[in-house]
């Protein structure tokens, strides 16, 4: 399939409905101080076509809608994607790249400070860090790698960028 904007505004309405669900799924782990957040592992896409980016930030967006912590969630939490997400983008190799969200948890480190106090920025900044590392870099750069292998993903999900990038 060709990136036309229909085959687009699909995709993403799929990406971002998928987020949404796998959040709502494992909500019991995808909110709060200690999070593991296993929508998370549909960031890696943005790597492959950053044309995705929008499905997952809309995703995280609705998602946030039940956050415990309520507006403050769905404004910074969806920042913190769509920071992570961008600088992913940029970046061409695959590893660094996966471990952007990770890198900018501080972000949901500094917002459950701001609602809960500073005593919880460095265990909710570590927790959001692991988590982000164990599901963006070690759950989905093997399982991302599985994917390429199957032709028709590879060609009608992956293949915006796949032939420019290592």
């Amino acid at each position: 399939m060709k990136n036309n904007t229909t085959d687009i505004i699909i995709k993403n309405a799929i990406i971002a409905a998928a987020y949404m669900a796998l959040t709502y799924i494992f909500a019991s782990v995808s909110y709060g101080i200690i999070q593991f957040r296993v929508s998370e592992v549909l960031n890696l896409l943005i790597w492959y076509n950053p044309l995705y980016m929008p499905g997952v930030v809309l995703g995280c967006a609705i998602a946030n809608l039940a956050s415990p912590f309520g507006v403050i969630d769905i404004v910074v939490g969806t920042l913190h994607t769509l920071v992570s997400l961008y600088a992913m983008s940029k970046i061409n190799n695959r590893i660094l790249a996966s471990t952007m969200p990770a890198f900018f948890s501080f972000i949901i480190g500094l917002e459950v400070a701001y609602l809960e106090g500073m005593a919880v920025f460095i265990p909710t900044t570590l927790s959001v860090f692991l988590s982000e590392l164990v599901i963006c870099s070690l759950v989905s750069l093997p399982l991302y790698r599985t994917l390429e292998e199957n032709s028709y993903i590879r060609a009608n999900v992956f293949s915006y960028r796949l032939s420019t990038r290592k």
